[in-house]
């Protein structure tokens, strides 16, 4: 598990990927930052995380395009699958090389933050709600882009279509204003990721919302290993 874990990890900086996920993430942190904090003259980071959601939404799936589509296409996937390594280690370490990744995007909050505190005191429950907010939040988008690209041997269409769920999970609760039960429109209000950050972005951490991000986390990585069990064994 180790060994997996070092190589995918290693593997985002034996590339242009990693440099290009860090790079873009904390460019558009630091004008966000820049124009809602410095130039607004504010220590609220609140409406900073907020901006940031959707640039997650589009860094997440550069992290996970490659995580097993890549290797389905070089075949390389042969070696670890033939090896008497239990498939659910595989797909663990395959999602911390890539919350790892993650996780070093979101030292630009700890940065900004400790910029403010050199000028002012900045609400740091707020920072950190958020910090906690987004590692969840990312956990499960995570998971998401990881299963679809244990779909298919196209890196580009794993991409593609991980944004594209991870749009439509996040704006679903915009298709609930136009339903007119409401018991339906409680459905989808209930599974909008972005409707589960917004406590979050407030500093509130939410025992329902917690669950929430920790239940599609573990959805997601079962539902992957169970597609690498089955063309392990096929």
């Amino acid at each position: 598990m180790s060994a997996i874990y070092k190589r995918d990890f290693v593997s985002y900086f034996n590339s242009p990927v990693g440099y290009a996920v860090l790079a873009s993430f904390m460019f558009f942190s630091g004008i966000f930052f820049y124009v809602q904090c410095l130039y607004m003259g504010t220590t609220n980071m609140s409406t900073v995380f907020q901006s940031m959601f959707f640039i997650v939404l589009f860094v997440i799936p550069l992290i996970t395009m490659r995580t097993f589509s890549d290797d389905r296409k070089n075949k390389t996937d042969q070696a670890w699958m033939t090896a008497p390594v239990e498939i659910p280690s595989i797909v663990i370490a395959k999602f911390l090389s890539s919350l790892s990744l993650f996780a070093l995007c979101l030292l630009a909050f700890v940065i900004e933050g400790v910029s403010l505190s050199l000028m002012a005191q900045p609400d740091w429950s707020v920072i950190i709600g958020n910090i906690f907010g987004l590692i969840i939040l990312g956990s499960s988008l995570l998971t998401i882009g990881i299963f679809i690209s244990s779909l298919t041997e196209s890196s580009i269409v794993a991409a593609i279509v991980s944004f594209a769920v991870n749009v439509l999970l996040s704006l679903i609760d915009i298709v609930g204003v136009t339903v007119h039960q409401d018991w339906l429109t409680a459905v989808i209000n209930a599974v909008s990721f972005q409707s589960r950050y917004n406590d979050f972005s407030l500093g509130i951490i939410s025992l329902s919302d917690v669950i929430f991000f920790v239940t599609v986390t573990c959805l997601f990585l079962f539902l992957t290993d169970r597609v690498i069990e089955r063309r392990r064994w096929a």
